[in-house]
């Protein structure tokens, strides 16, 4: 059995029903993100595994003990929010301790405890300073501190970095995968950032609608959507209109391109008539890759220098098309107005049921 199993969990407001049917087992020390929308059912999910909320129907067991009845004290999970929630009238040290001193510890173990978490977020120096004396990146350290110091057998994350600027939302959250990674705990992070998710989930849930579309490691989420909702929230896509015939050719953008290995997207598989055909930006090139690479021709619109990466948009077949490409110091950037063709390998194509 694994180490929290969510199963067939359905929650319902009145006559709205924001999650169906949820399955999810997760091993211990894994690290899951939950990834979707505004709206989707993500948090509410993860309020019912916490206990802030009541499945309609299902169960929820942690460490193989059924916990769907029990109250949020009794599930030993710790809780990180996206409002930090410290207490503004007591110090650093004194937040950190503040679930140990409700479980009765002694001084001395409460002491060291807190010793202990304040140099696993490295700030060891500010102890006594008050919340309004940090920055928004430390007072996130502490409330992730407060939540791990009782030792919880589960941490949840609520989206625990969107109220801070992007250079020390990148920071911190290595910093959480690196602690969670340390003490082996097992983490569910509720987000509706994809670089967030796919950069340090050990596998992903997608959520669409109270839905699972996809559970996967973030290199199948992005490179093998399960749906057509995952393929067009997680990364960017090139998107075309296209007819497949019953010969397995494809015709999109003026132009017929034979048979290949492709991956289709389909509830059958195989698809015929009008679908869609999805490129990656960095499937395009500007240049052939390998032998064999198919092209179509475009019109150069502009190009976004981005530092490492720069993204050309080119028209194509009266559509906007972008193509992401590696920054190099010598490398010659499209004229805006030239014409230039697109390359990609027939591999990369994504077959969309209209």
């Amino acid at each position: 059995m694994s180490f929290l199993d969510l199963d067939h969990l359905q929650k319902s407001f009145g006559a709205t029903k924001v999650v169906h049917d949820f399955d999810l087992h997760v091993e211990k020390g894994e690290f899951v993100s939950f990834l979707g929308p505004s709206g989707c059912g993500k948090t509410t999910v993860l309020r019912m595994v916490a206990g802030f909320e009541t499945p309609s129907t299902g169960r929820i067991l942690i460490d193989g003990q059924d916990v769907t009845g029990l109250s949020p004290n009794r599930r030993r999970i710790g809780m990180v929010f996206q409002a930090y929630a410290l207490f503004p009238n007591m110090n650093v040290r004194d937040n950190v301790g503040f679930g140990l001193r409700i479980a009765r510890l002694s001084r001395a173990e409460r002491d060291a405890r807190v010793s202990e978490m304040l140099a696993l977020i490295k700030l060891e120096q500010l102890g006594d300073r008050y919340p309004y004396q940090l920055s928004g990146g430390q007072q996130q350290r502490v409330a992730l501190a407060r939540a791990l110091a009782p030792r919880p057998n589960l941490l949840l994350l609520d989206e625990p970095l969107s109220a801070l600027d992007a250079k020390v939302r990148v920071a911190l959250r290595d910093d959480i995968r690196a602690i969670q990674r340390e003490l082996g705990i097992t983490a569910i992070f509720v987000t509706h950032d994809q670089e967030e998710a796919l950069s340090i989930s050990d596998r992903v849930v997608v959520m669409h609608q109270g839905r699972a579309d996809q559970i996967g490691t973030p290199a199948e989420i992005y490179n093998r959507p399960a749906t057509r909702f995952v393929a067009g929230f997680v990364g960017q896509l090139n998107m075309f209109d296209a007819v497949l015939r019953e010969d397995a050719a494809l015709e999109f953008a003026g132009q017929r391109f034979a048979p290949a290995a492709r991956r289709v997207l389909s509830p059958d598989g195989t698809p015929t008539g009008p679908v869609t055909v999805a490129l990656r930006p960095e499937a395009l090139s500007l240049t052939p890759r390998r032998e064999g690479d198919a092209a179509i021709e475009g019109r150069v619109i502009n190009y976004d220098f981005l530092g490492s990466v720069v993204r050309v948009r080119v028209e194509v077949a009266g559509q906007p098309v972008s193509i992401d490409m590696f920054n190099s110091p010598d490398a010659e950037l499209p004229r805006p107005g030239s014409t230039a063709p697109l390359y990609f390998s027939a591999e990369e194509m994504l077959v969309l049921p209209k």
